[in-house]
């Protein structure tokens, strides 16, 4: 039995991270389709940038709100409004099935098939950025999420590693599969490359380690630049480092602008489940010096140098390998350019969609069953 595309998705979003991205990219791979996406946010509201970035998505509705999602401080009341604000909106919208970008909601009664994404968790980046395990106050987190995707229809992750570490820690899932994130390549350019060393995030992110990267600047021949802002954000004193030149926050352009003239893109990432930075970087030409994590070996394979992530010395000797070797340094952006064809944002609409017709079935076929058994 064939079952059609789905026309209508609810689909939630937070903004305060790269699943805003992800969000984008899918929605406007799905247009082809004839889906249209009905988006919920949460976390925070879409910023003026967010909002010229969704213009012109013919497919998308957004509905926006500002609760709080289940990895921040005191969540709990805020996601119980959620949910019953998300469920207003199924009833409103009558979707065909609901594509959760967060876990918790995933056990609510949706009455149609539910997809939940494990895009990060608290208690998998406590352990890759602490080496222990989440302390006791993240107890209900851990409850509450491994509820929501126990109850999913099914349950995706955008490596195999981090779906070995969900099912770990929050398993056994009814179903569950693996589908990439996705880029799009219109947004990026191969330029002329020039001599200096790139990457993006906020420097005190731990699980980004950017940090190391700067401490090590100094010691580098090349200047190194980061988007992102060089003032803390608890104390709110800007950090000054050596041979280092922070770009503030940048817009896609911008970002795109970098990339293309950016000889090395380096993040020494102790925690980045699939890593869309890089893809945008091995898009735009880039060779990639990145985190030995096994989320990272997996989608780079020898398409990146791989570094410890506690080993600062490691990360400087291999920058300075390739600014010294131009062959190399020629070699590795060719091999990040062709494995990043594989990471477009067109085979991720098609994975998806071939998953939502495939739980759209299913709930068909269990609904035929029912009938006969009447």
């Amino acid at each position: 039995m064939e079952v059609h595309h789905p026309s209508k998705i609810l689909m939630t979003a937070d903004t305060v991270g790269g699943v805003w991205t992800y969000t984008l990219e899918l929605v406007r791979a799905l247009e082809p389709f004839g889906t249209k996406v009905h988006l919920a946010t949460m976390g925070a509201p879409l910023s003026e940038s967010q909002w010229e970035q969704v213009e012109g998505i013919s497919n998308l509705t957004i509905y926006e709100s500002n609760y709080k999602l289940e990895w921040m401080e005191n969540p709990w009341e805020d996601v119980e409004k959620a949910g019953q604000w998300l469920l207003q909106l199924k009833e409103e919208i009558q979707p065909e099935l609901v594509h959760l970008n967060n876990m918790t909601h995933g056990s609510l009664n949706w009455g149609v098939p539910v997809t939940v994404v494990v895009h990060s968790c608290v208690m998998s980046w406590w352990r890759a950025v602490k080496g222990e395990d989440a302390p006791k106050e993240w107890n209900k987190y851990q409850e509450m999420v491994k509820q929501g995707l126990q109850a999913a229809d099914m349950v995706v992750a955008p490596t195999q590693a981090m779906m070995r570490q969900a099912e770990e820690l929050y398993g056994p899932f009814k179903q569950s599969t693996v589908i990439y994130n996705g880029r799009g390549q219109y947004g990026f350019q191969f330029g002329k490359k020039e001599p200096f060393v790139f990457s993006m995030g906020r420097v005190w992110d731990e699980a980004k380690n950017i940090s190391m990267l700067a401490h090590i600047a100094s010691e580098l021949p090349w200047p190194v630049y980061i988007a992102g802002d060089e003032v803390h954000p608890a104390t709110g004193k800007a950090v000054e480092l050596e041979n280092v030149h922070f770009l503030g926050q940048l817009s896609e352009k911008e970002v795109s602008e970098w990339l293309s003239r950016a000889s090395i893109y380096a993040l020494p990432a102790k925690y980045e489940p699939f890593g869309l930075t890089i893809l945008e970087a091995a898009m735009s030409g880039c060779a990639l010096v990145v985190g030995n994590t096994e989320s990272l070996t997996e989608v780079w394979g020898n398409a990146a140098r791989y570094i410890a992530p506690g080993n600062a010395d490691e990360l400087r000797d291999t920058i300075l390998r390739l600014i010294e070797d131009e062959f190399s340094l020629n070699i590795m952006a060719c091999r990040a350019v062709k494995r990043s064809h594989g990471y477009t944002s067109d085979p991720m609409a098609q994975d998806y969609d071939h998953l939502y017709r495939l739980i759209m079935k299913k709930e068909v076929q269990s609904e035929e069953k029912d009938v006969i058994k009447l």
